[in-house]
């Protein structure tokens, strides 16, 4: 027993001396109750809305006001006239839009017994995302339910007799599929771990098998050796792409509204990313295992938590917000629904493509900086 006892405290030492088996013991376990505590919500708060009120009379702007101080939306723009809708919700920048009629204070302020024309509100909710966009209206018509309450009981009047009647609308998704949101976020998910992951678990095999130096006394440069260890997860991965695209278009009935080139060219960009932050890993680890944890942990969680594909980014603290722009995955999620799902091409996504062109480029030169000094 004596010998046994001090073969488990020598084993408690090796543990305590060793930093990151105390991260992963430690660690792991806050930094996970951390994140889901604080995105796994189906609350959604400063969502932001455009208003097109051409009336602006007391009462729309009383309505308005009392939904921008309810915390769940904030007040993008004011729009001038119904042509401007269709571009502000194109753009992304609005995930719904309040449209007045120019009479609604007249409507409202006149009993319905007399009034032919009640007050009618238009909500028009961005359904590329169905599950926001329908908590979004829910919340709306909430909130319109409650004005009009607190409005009949200044006046004197029973709820029965000021309505507010709302017309809700669902661009892009009138249906409210899930799977528009469901392929391509599934899409970019798959995209970056087969091209990230299995890249940095090759490039560790050889160094851990003791084949990376048999590459490096041979002809090939290192730029080489890198692109032909990736080259094939490239065109694996493309075609990955195309299969998840056939599948989402002829089985869930997925749109594909904009430029199939356009579509393909992005995807490309992103992979290079990927296969970027692969070669990083790959230079920071000594084996497969190491390899795979660090592309599990800091690449699979972060896409799916932080980029916006499972939950909804304006619900997420503003720490975490700032985190999931750094997240490749967060401007490739946006670049695949503007395309398939809206339509729009590069005078609508040029923000995003320029980011992951930067992210691209960083990526690279430094994982070939690190291939070098590891090397």
């Amino acid at each position: 027993m004596n010998r046994f006892s001090a073969f488990v405290q020598k084993e408690f030492r090796h543990i305590l001396r060793d930093r990151r088996t105390l991260l992963i013991l430690f660690g792991m376990p806050v930094i996970q109750v951390l994140l889901f505590g604080f995105v796994l919500t189906n609350e959604i708060k400063n969502a932001s809305i455009a208003v097109l009120d051409p009336s602006k009379d007391a009462e729309s702007i009383a309505l308005t006001n009392k939904l921008v101080s309810s915390g769940y939306f904030q007040l993008n723009r004011n729009l001038g006239s119904p042509d401007e809708l269709d571009p502000a919700f194109r753009s992304g920048k609005i995930k719904m839009a309040i449209v007045f009629p120019p009479d609604f204070a007249q409507s409202l302020n006149e009993p319905s017994s007399l009034n032919a024309h009640p007050a009618t509100i238009q909500i028009i909710g961005d359904a590329s995302d169905p599950n926001t966009a329908t908590t979004l209206i829910n919340y709306a018509n909430a909130i319109i339910g409650d004005y009009q309450q607190e409005k009949a009981a200044h006046s004197g009047l029973s709820p029965n007799a000021m309505s507010i009647v709302t017309q809700t609308r669902m661009r892009y998704n009138p249906e409210q599929k899930g799977v528009f949101n469901f392929v391509p976020g599934v899409m970019t998910l798959i995209l970056m771990l087969v091209s990230a992951m299995m890249t940095s678990i090759t490039i560790a095999r050889e160094k851990e098998l003791g084949t990376m130096e048999v590459l490096l006394v041979s002809p090939l440069q290192p730029i080489q050796i890198i692109l032909g260890k990736t080259a094939p997860y490239l065109v694996l991965t493309l075609l990955n792409a195309v299969v998840i695209v056939l599948v989402g278009i002829l089985i869930f009935g997925m749109p594909m509204r904009g430029s199939i080139v356009l579509l393909a060219a992005e995807c490309v960009l992103y992979m290079f990313v990927a296969l970027s932050l692969g070669i990083l890993i790959s230079t920071r680890s000594k084996d497969q295992m190491t390899a795979m944890f660090m592309s599990a942990l800091g690449l699979m969680m972060p896409t799916m938590l932080l980029s916006g594909f499972i939950f909804p980014r304006e619900s997420m603290p503003v720490p975490l917000q700032v985190i999931g722009n750094v997240i490749p995955a967060t401007w490739f999620n946006t670049i695949i629904k503007g395309i398939m799902i809206k339509g729009v091409g590069l005078e609508v996504l040029w923000k995003q493509t320029l980011v992951l062109g930067g992210m691209a480029l960083f990526f690279l030169g430094l994982s070939l900086r690190n291939f070098k000094d590891r090397l």
